[in-house]
């Protein structure tokens, strides 16, 4: 552990500034989503957030038009009446989309992104979601379908998710020690990704994107990320005769990310590879892609 948290702590000066539009589907004023945002500008990325106004867990792909809101953002975020779009007053990369998280994810890329980075964003991410999304969930998460929607518009696109932690504002005080150890995991990760592409763009090949997913976190288990060990896993359960995994770990075949996450022997955190067209896993191939980015912190299963 003590290599891949030299490799944590050297990633924000050895990766450039990445262009980063962030989103999710619990909503623009969720603490998680925020504490990322604060996580990633930090590490010195270049970050949008274009979320929705409300809580839309659950709603998969749904997209619709932006409407006027007729009551307050969550958490009264913003007043009633406000505009479709809008923004924090004092921070204008702060942006609420009132729609569906494909609908705000679509808005950051194709909108706010040349607003502030000129064109295209380097990579999106969203999240990170507040309770796990593993296997057949993938298909009705807000966050996994605002992750795909970036995929499908050719932009790499990672999904992060974590056991722990319930619908909270933005204001809470103190943060939640969970929130500061999943943004933390998740921000390396996505400079780690970054940093194995070197200067090779997209980070991802074509219609690919990740789901990573957290166990708990408490006061006595998994309270630093220093805890956590990331192991590559596949989405879904595979059929009987589907084509092998990539080779790793000694075996053709990838465990789920569900029994990674389950497990009681440490804080294993999962990271599968899909396809944004299906949202089920991808093939050995695009598998071992990821391997070869993300190898430096990547581990095995005992």
């Amino acid at each position: 552990m003590r290599c891949l948290l030299l490799i944590f702590s050297l990633l924000p000066f050895l990766a450039q500034s990445t262009n980063i539009v962030l989103s999710n589907d619990d909503g623009w004023a969720e603490i998680n989503i925020r504490v990322f945002y604060d996580m990633l500008t930090k590490a010195g990325d270049s970050v949008v957030l274009s979320a929705p106004a409300e809580n839309e867990s659950g709603t998969g792909s749904s997209d619709a038009p932006a409407t006027p809101l007729t009551k307050p953002c969550e958490f009264n975020s913003c007043p009633a009446n406000s505009p479709p779009q809008g923004f924090n007053a004092s921070n204008p990369r702060l942006n609420y989309v009132n729609s569906y998280p494909v609908t705000s994810m679509r808005y950051g890329i194709q909108t706010l992104s040349p607003k502030f980075f000129g064109g295209a964003p380097d990579i999106a991410v969203a999240g990170f979601n507040v309770g796990a999304n593993l296997g057949p969930t993938t298909l009705i998460s807000g966050t996994v379908g605002a992750t795909t929607e970036a995929a499908k518009e050719s932009i790499p696109a990672i999904a992060f998710s974590g056991t722990t932690g319930s619908q909270t504002a933005w204001t809470v005080n103190p943060v939640p020690l969970y929130a500061t150890v999943y943004a933390d995991l998740s921000a390396n990760l996505t400079r780690t990704l970054v940093a194995g592409s070197g200067d090779n763009k997209p980070y991802l090949p074509s219609n690919i994107w990740l789901n990573v997913n957290y166990p708990a976190v408490s006061d006595s288990s998994c309270s630093s990320p220093a805890d956590f060990k990331f192991v590559l896993s596949r989405i879904n359960d595979a059929a009987v005769g589907a084509a092998s995994d990539v080779e790793t770990c000694g075996t053709t075949r990838l465990p789920t990310e569900t029994s990674v996450v389950g497990r009681t022997d440490g804080c294993w955190a999962s990271v599968s590879v899909g396809r944004a067209d299906t949202k089920g896993d991808a093939s050995a191939s695009e598998q071992a892609v990821v391997l070869g980015k993300l190898g430096t912190v990547l581990t095995c299963l005992p």
